[in-house]
């Protein structure tokens, strides 16, 4: 999938573990990291000067604030500690009416296989009430910048127990 967003991602050798490759739970601040930088590049709007905003985040306003609702990583291939960074591609698989769903793929620079596929869901929430509250305009605009299609799990076939069959 041609990458929406790709954020250069220079690992930490603390990033390794005791099997020598890039621990799974570290994933989790890639995605984190990834996202943030994205919420924070200039829009790509045209129409910048009718809100005001420079990047996603100023369109979240100081009333609200994200969270995270949902995460999924399905490891493909383990990434292995090097100096040049590795790539986190960033797009849009769903925009709903308080939340959004990203895609995310980790990949090895090197032979540029795909080391995970990801997804998080995000619900934006007023700081006031504490509940989910619609998204603007302007983000719903700006999000279609960065679309693209849903992550491409692999899914595991059913267990017999889910099939009715022994």
């Amino acid at each position: 999938m041609p990458s929406a967003y790709r954020f250069p991602l220079q690992l930490r050798f603390g990033d390794v573990d005791s099997y020598g490759h890039v621990n799974n739970v570290r994933f989790l601040q890639f995605l984190e990291d990834a996202r943030v930088h994205w919420l924070r590049e200039p829009l790509r709007s045209a129409h910048r000067e009718d809100h005001g905003a420079r990047t996603l985040a100023d369109l979240v306003t100081p009333e609200n604030f994200t969270l995270v609702g949902r995460h999924e990583i399905e490891y493909l291939a383990p990434l292995m500690y090097r100096r040049e960074p590795v790539a986190v591609d960033l797009w849009v698989t769903r925009v709903g009416g308080s939340s959004f769903d990203l895609g995310y793929t980790v990949i090895d620079p090197e032979d540029g296989a795909v080391c995970a596929n990801c997804s998080t869901s995000m619900v934006l929430v007023s700081r006031a009430t504490g509940r989910p509250v619609r998204l603007p305009e302007a983000m719903r605009e700006e999000f279609a910048h960065f679309a693209g299609p849903d992550v491409p799990f692999r899914r595991r076939p059913p267990l017999p127990a889910e099939t009715g069959r022994p």
